[in-house]
């Protein structure tokens, strides 16, 4: 029987989650396996990746062949450089205590790494806010102007047509003085 690590589907439809697994290779992808190894969202940025590097390293030294996919998820959490080391210990290469520090130093590094993507997401997400906020801010700074200087014309508007309508009762009233006058003259 060959075993293969791989990843079962779970979740809903747009939104998967996967289970990292040691599964027979003859069964089918949602199917029955022996070991659940880990879990994979993508969803998340970065994709949230929970593996056990111990079991994925048993089932890699039993002989277990992971997919492509399942590679790149054991090579990015360490598995594989775990299993790699040990092959070095088996030989006589490395001692167990070098391994684990080489191991260690990649980890941090990894972590490193990967904080480093976290931080510069966070920052690229409130410079896209403090952008957002300038220019809803600048809309909102156009639109007031724009709005009093419709009132002012408004305001503009109304003032000669009282002025037209003052000037017109005047010239009614001053005719109508100067037929007095005239007829007081007389």
């Amino acid at each position: 029987m060959s075993v293969k690590i791989r990843l079962q589907r779970h979740g809903k439809k747009g939104k998967p989650f996967y289970w990292v697994v040691a599964a027979d290779a003859r069964s089918k992808r949602d199917g029955k396996y022996l070991e659940k190894i880990g879990t994979y969202n993508p969803n998340t940025n970065p994709a949230t990746i929970d593996l056990n590097i111990d079991s994925a390293v048993k089932w890699l030294h039993n002989g277990a062949q992971p997919t492509d996919t399942a590679r790149a998820i054991l090579s990015y959490k360490g598995a594989l450089l775990k299993h790699h080391l040990d092959g070095g210990i088996r030989k006589g290469a490395l001692t167990q205590e070098q391994a684990d520090a080489k191991l260690a130093t990649w980890l941090e590094e990894k972590t490193g790494t990967v904080d480093a993507k976290k931080e510069g997401l966070t920052k690229a997400q409130a410079d896209v806010k403090a952008k957002a906020f300038k220019a809803e801010q600048d809309v909102n700074a156009k639109r007031l102007a724009a709005a009093a200087q419709a009132e002012a014309d408004a305001i503009a508007a109304a003032t000669p047509a009282v002025e037209e309508e003052v000037a017109e009762v005047e010239a009614e009233e001053t005719p109508a003085a100067e037929e007095n006058n005239e007829t007081t003259e007389a």
